[in-house]
């Protein structure tokens, strides 16, 4: 709480604050192969694809409110636009405290931070400290795997299928997402 406060300082104490994990998962046509129920003795069929068509998800949630926003986008190193998206699924009059890793596209200076944003950097070196990539496993676990796209538009729509999915489960984002460490005034 007083490394939180820290950073947020210039920010009405009154106002509500929400915390935010973001990052970037890369989905494509070199998708990964998951553990799938099979009859004892026999060796189930996984699709496999040999061709390296992929795009970015950049996703953030936000465990107390069980929500997320997400952009599917082409290049990775397109933040500013995942930044905007995010302000605006903030809840009006909050402030997000917005938890993501050490890429260069998160501390690069040409971006330009929404008002209602304030970013935390966490250690290099330390994915286990960002829910999102609980998120990323279960995504890939769920409707990501096991699974060839024919072209880049198949792609991005499963990748966009599979976030809506996720965010029609409030409880399931919840689960997954919730630390111990990264709350303040939430149950």
């Amino acid at each position: 709480p007083a490394t939180l406060r820290a950073h947020l300082t210039g920010i009405a104490t009154r106002k509500p604050v929400e915390i935010w994990s973001q990052d970037e998962a890369r989905i494509g046509q070199k998708n990964g192969l998951v553990r799938q129920w099979a009859k004892r003795g026999t060796r189930p069929r996984q699709p496999a694809d040999q061709r390296y068509e992929s795009a970015y998800l950049f996703g953030a949630i936000c465990p107390a409110r069980g929500t997320g926003s997400a952009l599917a986008l082409p290049f990775a190193d397109t933040m500013q636009l995942h930044l905007d998206e995010i302000a605006r699924t903030v809840t009006k009059g909050a402030h997000a405290v917005l938890l993501l890793d050490r890429a260069g596209w998160h501390t690069t200076a040409a971006l330009a931070v929404p008002s209602n944003i304030t970013m935390i950097l966490l250690p290099s070196r330390a994915p286990e400290l960002n829910p999102v990539e609980n998120i990323w496993q279960y995504l890939r676990a769920n409707w990501l795997s096991n699974r060839v796209f024919d072209t880049y538009e198949d792609i991005i729509d499963a990748a966009c299928e599979a976030w809506r999915k996720l965010i029609a489960q409030p409880e399931t984002i919840t689960s997954i997402t919730t630390r111990e460490w990264a709350r303040i005034g939430q149950r």
